[in-house]
């Protein structure tokens, strides 16, 4: 029996939340899914994700919460990410970092067998200046190593900025891991395929929010932020609401059958909402 896996686009401000409360369930039902992964960078404000927001989503329904460069912005995440196992953050982050970079789920599917499936996050160098990563290349070979003596089902969110780092990245774990996944830019991009070697791949998984908005933002606010050069708080965007991502299928030896990006729309609430 194969595994279907959900990967969520990054969740952007409350709405991104809304979006996952308001169409989660349906979603895991519709579509088998057995297993859900999601970007949670962006879940608080637009920037990093706080511990209340990080508990509330895993309520929601999803298993692993990921991250990148942002990932510390909220300081209860420092101390929270020690004791939440569902949280991620970069693996190649400097060592002594708190949190964990990579994690082994056991599931426990409804035809009664158990499978276990790895998660590895990991940030890519370029665009990312203020923070000093290991190198994800050579490094995701130590984790796979460890992680290959468990399971074969691994997936991979790679955080990165350039479509250029994030394909070599892919050629490079071609047949070594279940799916790589990009996240960072917060744009559905229309690339998902498996490649030869039975890895499935998609540039980046969306976001998860409005998607009539700027990077999940109110358009307004950020245009006038261009042209003033005045620094303001971004705010929500509440308009063209989805939930974007892809849905993998997973064969018993690891190897991809198949990846489908998803766009599921959802209304906006008639009241704003405090999530």
């Amino acid at each position: 029996m194969s595994t279907k896996v959900l990967c969520i686009g990054e969740i952007v401000g409350k709405a991104g939340i809304y979006v996952v409360k308001s169409r989660l369930k349906k979603i895991r039902t519709d579509f088998g899914v057995d297993f859900v992964i999601a970007n949670g960078e962006g879940a608080t404000g637009g920037f990093g994700i706080g511990k209340n927001h990080s508990i509330y989503l895993h309520k929601l329904g999803i298993d692993v919460i990921t991250g990148g460069e942002c990932l510390y912005y909220k300081r209860d995440m420092v101390e929270h990410i020690q004791k939440a196992s569902y949280m991620l953050r970069p693996a190649n982050y400097p060592p002594g970092n708190p949190g964990r970079g990579w994690k082994i789920t056991t599931l426990h599917k409804g035809d009664g067998s158990e499978q276990k499936i790895a998660v590895i996050s990991l940030l890519g160098q370029s665009g990312f200046g203020r923070t000093h990563l290991s190198n994800p290349f050579s490094y995701i070979q130590v984790i796979l190593d460890k992680l290959k003596e468990e399971t074969s089902h691994i997936i991979v969110d790679f955080h990165a900025a350039t479509t250029a780092e994030k394909y070599t990245m892919f050629h490079h774990l071609n047949g070594k891991v279940s799916a790589v996944v990009g996240t960072h830019t917060k744009a559905l991009t229309a690339d998902a395929q498996v490649l030869n070697k039975g890895t499935a791949v998609i540039c980046d998984t969306g976001r998860t929010g409005s998607i009539d908005s700027v990077g999940g933002f109110d358009t307004e606010t950020e245009i006038q932020q261009y042209l003033t050069q005045i620094p303001e708080r971004s705010k929500d965007g509440w308009k063209g609401l989805e939930l974007q991502g892809v849905v993998i299928d997973i064969d018993n030896s690891g190897r991809a059958v198949s990846i489908e990006t998803l766009r599921i729309p959802c209304e906006a609430p008639a009241e704003p909402q405090t999530v």
